[in-house]
């Protein structure tokens, strides 16, 4: 059994691998790398890099989550499918980042700041019932893939490699959502979704440009 100074050191060097530049790899390419790059004038590059910046963000605060739920949750396969997710959710990290770079910019300064309060929010849910935590991953997910379509609509047309990345960047969070919702999570209320829809404007709105 993992004691609590393993799982410490393990969530330390997931942290690290999250905020820290270039310091995590994923294990598939990018689906970018199959598109040449693009054509854009300085409106367009600044309006990609705005959004490709919010959706690693987004990535940065889903390694929080699932380490937090990971954290407290009370069953293994449900532990077990927390860290499995995250996995996936590195090689999102790691191609938003790359995107991010090669479109001249580079991640919010907030990241640190969100990784904080997303661990916290994952801890919190897995410690009240392991129910609640997968019905929170249930419902961050259909949030991302609403930013996810929008965004995807919203990128310069000519801007490929940026679209390949958010489309095969659907399909997984889509694929964690159901998974969620199989393995016994809680459906969110319209109200409660609601909520976390106002929530999550903070969040693209602070760190479209910074």
């Amino acid at each position: 059994m993992t004691s609590f100074v393993d799982k410490a050191v393990l969530h330390f060097d997931r942290a690290l691998q999250t905020l820290v530049p270039h310091a995590a790899h994923a294990s598939r390419p990018s689906p970018a790398i199959q598109f040449e790059e693009a054509e854009l004038d300085n409106t367009e590059r600044k309006h990609a890099a705005g959004l490709m910046r919010i959706n690693h963000t987004g990535e940065v605060c889903a390694q929080a989550l699932y380490a937090g739920q990971a954290t407290t949750a009370k069953l293994p396969s449900v532990r077990q499918e927390m860290e499995h997710a995250a996995d996936e959710e590195i090689d999102h990290l790691v191609w938003c980042e790359q995107r991010l770079y090669e479109l001249g910019s580079q991640p919010s300064i907030f990241n640190p700041l969100f990784f904080g309060a997303s661990f916290m929010i994952g801890a919190g849910a897995g410690f009240i019932s392991d129910k609640l935590s997968l019905g929170f991953v249930a419902a961050t997910e259909d949030q991302v893939c609403v930013h996810l379509e929008k965004h995807m609509a919203k990128l310069p047309e000519q801007d490929q490699k940026s679209k390949a990345v958010l489309e095969q960047m659907y399909i997984d969070e889509a694929k964690h959502k159901a998974m969620a919702l199989e393995a016994g999570g809680y459906e969110f209320p319209t109200p409660i979704m609601n909520i976390m829809t106002k929530v999550s404007k903070v969040m693209t709105h602070s760190t479209y440009r910074i």
